[in-house]
């Protein structure tokens, strides 16, 4: 296990570096100078080429990524003379638009994506899983046909189209529940579920259609496997059959979904933060998009990237709690 587990980390090491390669190279060959942006219309030559000196720009590609990755574990120095600037570990540069330091404005924001996923993750879960495992159970059954229509209906909504929907009922048409607006975990529990409750049902949806499909499917094949009749056949209750040896077995896909979507919502949900209004890491990235903010849109990228990966790891890691064939 030890030795598998330092094979992972050094492919999550390589993936990483390869996709900061990748992104780094498409930022900074297009046609947009970040030098020309900061400096404004009326900009001299000499103006123009001290501040490309000072954002790093007139070194050679393979030279600034170099230096970006090392300042990642060491942090570095940019620019030269009075106005060089120390950007400390772990160093992704600094924003064209404001200055703030990147990984700081990450930091900001990661605890509002971090809440909105996790939340929405957990609701999920819960409904994707009750419905699958039910209409699994139920195969061929009314029950069966109505959560499996329900569930395709449900997926077919985008995410847009779901949050205007719970905006307009929950909140302008009936008002049971506030606009949101992030409050912090530490400040005032209830309040932060109360504001985050239409952005999880939004993406809970979406995605809980999905997980009552792909579990539905699981549990059919997974019960019909030789071992749950073996189970049976032992007298077993129904309960321990479901739940112990079959819901175990055919968890193993959805375990594989899950660190993706996870993952990925972890770095930002950019529609659902947008509509909702809510400061977190996906917000940031449509703003850096918009207005070309390499540095940001590098950082962002980096860091949907190692939650992906990292979450990758942890699903093939749990394989063989979930399912004890997979540590053969």
């Amino acid at each position: 296990m030890i030795l598998y587990l330092g094979r992972r980390l050094l492919g999550v090491a390589g993936v990483l570096l390869a996709i900061a390669a990748v992104t780094f190279t498409i930022f900074y060959v297009l046609p947009s100078d970040p030098a020309a942006a900061a400096c404004g219309k009326a900009c001299s030559d000499e103006r123009l080429d001290a501040i490309r000196a000072h954002m790093g720009l007139d070194a050679p590609l393979w030279r600034q990524f170099a230096d970006f990755v090392t300042g990642i574990f060491t942090g570095r120095t940019m620019g030269t003379g009075p106005y060089a600037l120390r950007c400390d570990f772990p160093c992704l540069g600094y924003s064209y638009e404001n200055s703030e330091s990147v990984w700081d404005l990450l930091v900001d924001r990661l605890p509002v994506s971090a809440s909105l996923a996790v939340g929405a993750a957990v609701l999920w879960l819960v409904l994707g899983l009750s419905a699958g495992v039910t209409a699994a159970l139920r195969k061929n059954t009314l029950t069966d046909r109505v959560l499996m229509v329900g569930a395709v209906a449900a997926a077919s909504l985008p995410v847009y189209f779901t949050s205007v929907l719970l905006i307009y009922g929950l909140i302008r048409l009936t008002g049971l529940l506030p606009y949101p607006q992030y409050v912090p975990f530490t400040s005032d529990p209830l309040s932060w579920a109360s504001n985050l409750l239409l952005p999880w049902l939004a993406l809970a949806v979406l995605y809980a259609a999905m997980y009552a499909r792909q579990s539905r499917g699981s549990m059919i094949e997974s019960m019909a496997e030789p071992y749950i009749r073996t189970a049976r056949a032992k007298g077993l209750p129904r309960r321990t059959v479901v739940v112990k040896h079959g819901l175990r077995a055919g968890m193993t896909p959805v375990l594989t979904l899950f660190g993706m979507d996870l993952g990925g919502l972890l770095a930002g949900a950019v529609i659902t933060e947008s509509l909702f209004g809510l400061p977190g890491v996906g917000r940031l990235f449509y703003g850096a998009l918009s207005t070309g903010d390499q540095p940001v849109i590098l950082g962002v990228t980096l860091l949907a990237a190692t939650f992906i990966v990292v979450a990758n790891l942890a699903v093939d890691l749990l394989y063989a709690v979930v399912d004890p064939r997979v540590r053969y």
